[in-house]
């Protein structure tokens, strides 16, 4: 008979005879699902084998956004060492976190733009977007450096990819003949379509929450959303599109928290985005535009300024200025070109 195979170490670990593939296939899918930060580092520091295998190439360039999302109170050089080991590895979110931050924080303008434009040629929505308003507004640069009509092909780029934002900015440049041939039917078309998809979300959730109510009194509305004609300039349909609900990006509120948080600060004379999901700022005086009724609130873009209306500002701006107004509704101001834009022709 033979006899039995001697274990050496009968306490020894199992995970720690595992192969290295099947660690990493395991950590990698991990850092693509972690909802957020501290859950990805608590396993760098489990042992030496997963604190090594963490920091892998590979895992590094599948880390979602939430991993990414470090909070300004706990930015610092290892974080930004980190994100830099996630840049080198490829990790397209961290080329746009990254790209933001240097941007619009830190204002190191060049490395920065450098970062976001790598992400674009990613075809990273966000990314592209943000492209979009650097180039309407000149931001980093001087009111002569504006590109409108690259502008108007970063938001085209990234609403065939189904940025919601960007569809909506095409549509007002259409729509105002600003950096493209106006075509007030089709802009209006496209806007219709941005507010369609965000109805979307909307009803989605209902159905979530209450799926037998919602879709006695949902049925309808989707019916009459689906007879609606998808304007040409726009291919792909929006009902076969895989939409998720959009959330805030992390970069976006990195930059919002940063400036409100006192960790970084405001030269005078420039001012924030007042959409609370942009958290952009001004990079000279007079970038961004300011509502011309009560002057108290400023927009990078016409997207935002669309957005913030129907959020809050509808309601704070002054009723009895704006009621009379372009059929109840207010207005913004470019103070450097003086281009006004109805808030009611933004929703």
């Amino acid at each position: 008979m033979k006899r039995p195979l001697k274990h050496h170490n009968k306490n020894q670990d199992p995970f720690q005879q595992l192969p290295d593939d099947v660690v990493l296939l395991i950590l990698t899918k991990l850092s693509s699902t972690s909802s957020s930060p501290s859950h990805f580092l608590n396993i760098l520091l489990t042992c030496k084998r997963l604190n090594r295998l963490s920091l892998h190439p590979i895992v590094l360039s599948k880390a979602g956004p939430k991993v990414l999302s470090v909070k300004p109170q706990n930015w610092s050089d290892t974080s930004h060492r980190f994100l830099k080991r996630c840049v080198n590895a490829g990790n397209v979110d961290a080329y746009y976190t990254l790209g933001m931050i240097l941007f619009y924080c830190l204002q190191n303008r060049r490395s920065g733009l450098s970062l976001i434009a790598k992400a674009a040629m990613k075809m990273h929505a966000p990314a592209l977007y943000s492209l979009a308003v650097i180039q309407f507004n000149g931001s980093g640069g001087t009111k002569q450096d504006k590109d409108l009509r690259a502008g108007v092909a970063l938001s085209l780029r990234a609403s065939l990819l189904g940025h919601i934002d960007a569809l909506r900015e095409l549509g007002h440049c259409l729509q105002d003949g600003y950096g493209i041939e106006q075509n007030v039917t089709q802009g209006r078309r496209l806007l219709v379509q941005a507010n369609m998809r965000e109805l979307v979300f909307v009803l989605r959730a209902l159905m979530l929450d209450s799926p037998s109510r919602a879709a006695s009194s949902c049925q309808g509305r989707l019916t009459s959303l689906r007879n609606i004609t998808v304007p040409p300039l726009i291919s792909a349909n929006v009902y076969n599109m895989n939409l998720t609900v959009p959330d805030v990006h992390p970069a976006n509120g990195f930059l919002r928290e940063w400036f409100e948080s006192g960790r970084g600060t405001l030269d005078d004379g420039l001012r924030l985005c007042a959409h609370i999901g942009c958290g952009r700022a001004e990079t000279r005086p007079h970038e961004f535009r300011r509502c011309s009724v009560c002057g108290k609130v400023n927009y990078c873009s016409r997207g935002c300024q669309s957005l913030d209306w129907k959020l809050r500002h509808k309601t704070e701006c002054s009723p009895e200025l704006w009621f009379n107004e372009n059929n109840g509704g207010g207005g913004d101001v470019n103070m450097e070109n003086d281009m006004v834009v109805a808030h009611n022709a933004a929703v």
